[in-house]
């Protein structure tokens, strides 16, 4: 199986992480590869970001910006059309991102099978969160990319239902969450661990609506545990703020914050923890930062909501809180701190269910190129 797989992720961050870890699972599985990206991601280390889009998001108004995202579109199927004629492909498989048409179009154009990766309905976020200009447009070009795909490959179930709402027929839609590579967290690095402190730990990118002010706020309480200690491993912009908060109430010293770090750092960092936290999700994603905790063998707190319920099961491989009530992720990380039976019944209950339902990126590519031969077989017909 050739597999052309399209992207246009322009920094290397969570989801360069998932773009680069299932290329490697299709290669492992057999399937030969080329990858056609912007050129400045594969020049970019992890948490790199093109100077010249940051600039473009920060100085042209919104609705330029949109166009010029458009525009990008010429480039990049001239690029992926010299791609399929050099490298001949039996699939196109492409990361969805708004705006980006060149991979439906070719696939179109040159009778290729089409295989989309949607892990958030970005027209909908980013109406939401980032200003979008043209609306109708984007909604579009959306339903465009969606409905042109003979997979279009979820998430989350969550956002599946989203995609068929649009108009994709659901037996064209799979779900497939986020994964993990076993092999980078050995058994012998999940072993349970033991100390006199009891350490929370969150990875990923830090964001305000994460809701890591609360953890800090609680670790300040009166009569808070005083063996309680947080790890934040990861950048973003609300870390100097949590840093200033951690500091004004005093606790400092008990709030580490790693700052960026490497992919190949993350899994002794995560064996480190005694209590993973989720402390809040949007209501669509498959946090990657779940399958790594499940992976280590953690005890998990996680909101309890739809999408979280795919993957996470109260009382059997997490605690599950009620993200409606301020107080409730911490009553549960106070049960965890008080009970090391119960933390290493759920980390051991978690690492034993991912690898149950295979949340790995390995299942993820043997999944797709199984669908990838019953649509080719399917055209044949």
């Amino acid at each position: 199986m050739r597999i052309l797989y399209s992207h246009r992720i322009q920094s290397r961050d969570g989801q360069s992480v998932h773009v680069e870890e299932l290329i490697a699972a299709l290669r492992a599985a057999g399937a030969e590869v080329m990858v056609i990206g912007p050129g400045f991601y594969e020049q970019s280390g992890f948490g790199g970001e093109s100077r010249l889009v940051a600039l473009a998001r920060r100085f042209l108004p919104g609705a330029l910006a949109e166009i010029a995202e458009l525009a990008y579109n010429i480039p990049a199927f001239r690029r992926l059309r010299s791609a399929q004629r050099e490298f001949r492909p039996d699939l196109i498989y492409e990361r969805y991102n708004l705006y980006y048409l060149a991979g439906a179009a070719l696939a179109r154009r040159a009778g290729i099978p089409y295989f989309l990766e949607v892990n958030a309905p970005l027209a909908a976020e980013r109406a939401r969160f980032g200003g979008l200009r043209l609306r109708a447009l984007a909604r579009w070009a959306e339903r465009f990319v969606w409905c042109a795909a003979d997979r279009v490959y979820a998430v989350t179930g969550v956002l599946a239902e989203m995609i068929a709402r649009s108009g994709v027929a659901k037996a064209r839609i799979s779900i497939t969450p986020n994964g993990i590579d076993l092999a980078a967290y050995p058994e012998a690095l999940c072993a349970h661990r033991t100390g006199e402190s009891v350490v929370l730990g969150f990875t990923g990118f830090v964001r305000d609506w994460h809701g890591l002010d609360r953890v800090i706020s609680a670790l300040a309480k009166p009569g808070a545990d005083p063996r309680l200690r947080l790890v934040i491993a990861g950048d973003g912009p609300a870390r100097p703020a949590l840093e200033r908060q951690a500091a004004s109430l005093s606790i400092d010293a008990r709030v580490r914050f790693t700052g960026l770090i490497g992919r190949a750092e993350i899994p002794a960092l995560v064996a480190g923890f005694d209590i993973a936290l989720q402390p809040r999700v949007v209501d669509y994603a498959s946090p990657l930062k779940i399958f790594e905790y499940m992976a280590a063998g953690r005890a998990i707190v996680a909101p309890d909501q739809p999408n979280i319920r795919e993957i996470l099961t109260h009382e059997e491989n997490a605690l599950l809180f009620d993200p409606a009530h301020d107080d409730a992720l911490w009553a549960a990380v106070m049960r965890l701190a008080g009970d090391a039976g119960l933390r290493a019944r759920l980390g051991a209950a978690a690492r034993a269910s991912l690898i149950r339902a295979d949340h790995t990126w390995a299942g993820n590519a043997r999944h797709i190129l199984a669908e990838a031969a019953e649509v080719a077989k399917n055209r044949a017909l």
